[in-house]
């Protein structure tokens, strides 16, 4: 059974007068050929003692050259909306292998769990720590790491501080002081990886940085690695 716009049920008479009305023009929209077509027909059936007023042509005229200049811009945005959507998925997909900063390495503490984290290192590492920071900066927990290859290494924090007490839930920051294989010293951190792949869905893209996909637009920088 058809229903109007209200969600009201019509007779088989009107749903017929619909599905012809809709043959013919489908949206029930007004062009600017249709416009001009009606100052056609009002200027043709003007009473010849009383003629339409010049001004009211004018304004007829004006709003009529306004519909069209508005149409032409509201292709031209959906073009360029749909080049700009295809040059974020050419830009994501020249991303690949480059290392990208979501800018941030914040944590999320869940009370009662563990957290688990990524972190990217670009050497072998020999040996480090890994240390779990409040937001003023202050070392809260410090877990030691030994031999490590190069890539993505995955990590558990229990939740507790050095002392072994529990945290309150909240955000956390990590970071990590290593020593690489030839001996010199370097960093890394969350939120710091290098893009493995490009998925686009639904219109957008994302990238897989470490074992998850992220929103591409929440990446704040790519950098060469």
């Amino acid at each position: 059974m058809a229903i109007d716009a209200y969600g009201n049920a019509l007779g088989a008479t009107a749903a017929t007068t619909t599905a012809s009305t809709s043959t013919t023009n489908p949206n029930s929209i007004l062009g600017k050929d249709d416009f001009l077509k009606l100052l056609l027909l009002e200027l043709k059936y003007q009473d010849p003692t009383a003629p339409m007023d010049s001004e009211k042509i004018l304004t007829q005229t004006s709003q009529l050259a306004t519909l069209e200049s508005t149409e032409k811009t509201n292709k031209a945005l959906e073009t360029l909306a749909a080049s700009l959507s295809a040059s974020m998925q050419y830009s994501g997909i020249a991303a690949i292998g480059k290392i990208a900063d979501t800018g941030s390495n914040a944590v999320i503490k869940e009370k009662g769990t563990d957290t688990e984290f990524e972190l990217y290192f670009p050497d072998d590492v020999a040996t480090g720590d890994i240390n779990i920071l409040d937001n003023n900066g202050n070392v809260l927990r410090t877990m030691a790491i030994g031999a490590t290859d190069a890539g993505i290494a995955h990590y558990t924090w229990d939740g507790k501080n050095n002392n072994g007490v529990e945290l309150d839930e909240g955000i956390y920051y990590v970071e990590s002081t290593y020593t690489k294989t030839d001996g010199t010293s370097a960093t890394a951190r969350v939120g710091l990886y290098p893009i493995e792949s490009i998925k686009f869905d639904s219109g957008k893209t994302y990238a897989k940085l470490g074992s998850n996909y992220v929103d591409f637009s929440m990446i704040k920088e790519v950098v060469g690695n």
